[in-house]
């Protein structure tokens, strides 16, 4: 099966949110990397989208780390894999 990768709106914002204090601290190299990274584990997921797992509050969404301190939430629709948006893991827990 062929899927189809989905930026949310979310995703988006915080995808960029992430870049711009990567960039603020790292600078250009350090966006290339975590762009690198995020490529990587998009074809990973292209490839098996389920690799990754489950989070316990809501068995629909996925959670995939970057980087230690970056994680994908997605979810798998149909043909379509949905970014819910990323998250820095040095911030409180989402789901408690």
């Amino acid at each position: 099966m062929i899927f189809e990768i989905v930026f949310s709106k979310k995703a988006k914002e915080t995808f960029d949110a992430i870049r711009s204090q990567i960039f603020d601290r790292w600078g250009e190299t350090g966006v290339r990397n975590f762009e690198h990274r995020t490529v990587k584990v998009l074809e990973i997921i292209l490839k098996n989208p389920l690799i990754y797992q489950a989070v316990e509050y809501d068995q629909t969404i996925r959670k995939a780390h970057i980087h230690k301190n970056c994680s994908i939430f997605y979810q798998v629709r149909n043909e379509k894999i949905i970014l819910a948006f990323f998250w820095d893991n040095r911030q409180d827990p989402i789901f408690l």
